[in-house]
């Protein structure tokens, strides 16, 4: 049963107009591995008083989500971004998964 994922970013002031128009101009690469990976229905939202980025996600069972750090596409998207947000040292955005409270369906 596909299940929804959800986790925070934080994005640097100033940048919410570039964070958009990268992400408008998403590589079709990348969005065909997140694909194959079992990942759909992918939407990220700002909370502009604390430049927060809220991430959800659907993922499919058996998704492979987990090697997605180790793909040469994921790894240059990541140093694409990487001036514009929160990173650790290899430039993957810090994430902070979110735990899930209330869902009406």
């Amino acid at each position: 049963m596909p299940e929804k994922f959800a986790f925070r970013m934080n994005l640097n002031p100033g940048q919410a107009a570039e964070y958009k128009r990268r992400h408008d101009e998403i590589w079709p690469e990348l969005a065909a591995l997140l694909r194959e990976a079992g990942v759909s229905d992918y939407s990220i939202w700002l909370d502009e008083e604390t430049h927060h980025l809220f991430a959800i996600l659907t993922r499919t069972d058996g998704h492979t989500m987990d090697t997605l750090p180790t793909n040469e596409i994921v790894r240059r998207w990541w140093d694409h971004m990487a001036d514009i947000m929160e990173t650790l040292p290899d430039n993957e955005p810090v994430q902070v998964p979110l735990r899930k409270m209330f869902h009406l369906e």
